[in-house]
């Protein structure tokens, strides 16, 4: 399966969410999407979910000369997530991607500054938290998300992206209780294959995305801690 854009994908990653919401029982769902590229994905399934739009910043540790290569995560402000089975193959320690860590952290609140505009994170309790990417690779982005979310103590925990490397599937289908993925490719290699326009999305195009369908108050306020 190829997809024309990331919003054909989310189109139709929007009808098989939509289906199993219905058929399990999601109570009160909000999308939140992994910037850039998966909001124009999560856009579309929030439009097929009538659910509320929001983000999610997680910044991938790439590679050193290959940054596409995600080795690493880092969400919110918790530690940095690291495949330990890449880096063993590698022979590379956390120690040496410091700098890179520090890079994306930058970058990291960069984002959070100018998408959330000052404003809290959405309250997940007692709702279905859909997190939507537009691919699996590794998985380690996918993952260092779930993790944080799951610390927010959602309802349902639920991630759904178009396309997806089955090994990195197999595993995250054991940290959420529902996986929704259309295409599952024995040959993956990478996200970018399996579309016919994967060009890099904007920070206009997420906020467009943001102004059209999150809610009026941005969601319920986050519990203070």
């Amino acid at each position: 399966m190829r997809f024309e854009d990331r919003r054909d994908a989310g189109r139709l990653l929007g009808e098989r969410v939509r289906a199993r919401a219905a058929e399990r029982g999601w109570p009160d769902p909000v999308v939140l999407a992994l910037p850039r590229g998966g909001v124009p994905v999560g856009a579309e399934v929030a439009r097929a979910l009538g659910a509320p739009l929001d983000v999610l910043v997680v910044r991938k540790i790439g590679l050193p000369g290959q940054p596409e290569v995600g080795i690493g995560a880092i969400a919110g402000e918790a530690p940095p997530l690291f495949d330990e089975r890449a880096l063993a193959m590698l022979g590379i320690t956390p120690d040496e991607l410091g700098a890179a860590v520090a890079r994306e952290r930058a970058e990291l609140h960069r984002q959070v500054a100018l998408y959330r505009r000052g404003t809290p994170g959405p309250d997940l309790r007692e709702r279905a938290a859909v997190l939507v990417d537009d691919g699996l690779a590794t998985g380690v982005t996918a993952r260092a998300a779930v993790r944080l979310l799951r610390d927010e103590k959602p309802e349902r925990l639920v991630l759904a992206v178009p396309v997806g490397d089955r090994r990195a599937t197999a595993e995250l289908r054991a940290e959420v209780e529902d996986l929704v993925c259309l295409s599952e490719p024995a040959d993956f290699r990478a996200v970018g294959l399996w579309y016919e326009d994967f060009d890099q999305v904007s920070d206009d195009e997420v906020l467009r995305a943001l102004a059209d369908l999150s809610a009026p108050d941005r969601l319920r306020p986050v519990r203070h801690r």
